[in-house]
């Protein structure tokens, strides 16, 4: 919770004006500390990612961090997976079913890590709208994992998940980070690739894993040399997956 109004409305580029009514009408995650208002990084990402909004790319900015290589979301999801046809009628059978399929260490306690999913789907959602939801713990280093991956699941039908647009989820982006600056860099990119056409088109017609990898790999390749043309600090990095 180490960011201000300030800070927080530079990051989602709105004013602090705005900021304030978010917080009235409780629509923005905000904790109050010492009659100040403070954010948590990872949590506005995930509100902005939800409600479509564009972020400041200093959003990915972890100090803490700094200096150890961004993960790839396609080795992410190399490591993570793509898995069809899963079944679940409702939310909790088809998060018990992503559990099950998750490439995790044999010490990861499947239900305790079930039962965060669910806590966090508690609090808000994690459908981003157009059939995508990116269910995640709420704190990435829970797990201890040695490094980030993340898994898609295809359900074999889709269900009410809560979702901003009303349409029923088919498609989980499951995200397990050893860290918090590995964890809002995969959300940001894994948004980015959601509003490319190819990629859309891959898994909304549920193409083989190789043609779905090679669509993604595309797509954040294209992400990469788009950040290697804009001058440090004067980018954005769109929360907008639709």
């Amino acid at each position: 919770m180490n960011l201000s109004v300030r800070d927080t409305a530079g990051l989602l580029k709105v004013s602090e004006k705005t900021i304030y009514r978010w917080i009235k009408q409780q629509t923005i995650p905000a904790y109050r500390v010492q009659d100040q208002y403070r954010f948590n990084r990872a949590e506005i990402l995930e509100w902005a990612t939800s409600r479509r909004l564009n972020v400041s790319s200093e959003i990915l900015a972890e100090p803490e961090t700094e200096g150890q290589p961004v993960p790839s979301l396609l080795d992410a999801l190399e490591a993570g997976g793509v898995f069809y046809r899963l079944s679940g009628a409702d939310k909790e059978g088809v998060l018990s079913e992503v559990v099950a399929q998750l490439r995790l260490p044999d010490e990861v306690d499947r239900g305790f890590l079930l039962r965060v999913l669910l806590a966090r789907e508690a609090i808000a959602p994690t459908a981003v709208g157009d059939g995508v939801a990116i269910p995640h713990v709420r704190n990435p280093i829970v797990l201890h994992v040695e490094r980030p991956m993340v898994t898609l699941c295809f359900l074999e039908r889709p269900i009410e998940y809560g979702a901003l647009d009303g349409k029923p989820v088919g498609m989980l982006f499951t995200i397990i980070s050893p860290t918090t600056r590995a964890h809002l860099h995969l959300m940001s990119k894994l948004a980015f690739v959601l509003r490319d056409q190819g990629v859309r088109e891959a898994i909304d017609r549920q193409e083989s894993r190789l043609d779905i990898l090679r669509q993604i790999g595309r797509a954040e390749r294209e992400l990469a040399t788009a950040d290697a043309r804009v001058p440090s600090g004067a980018g954005s990095a769109s929360a907008r997956p639709g």
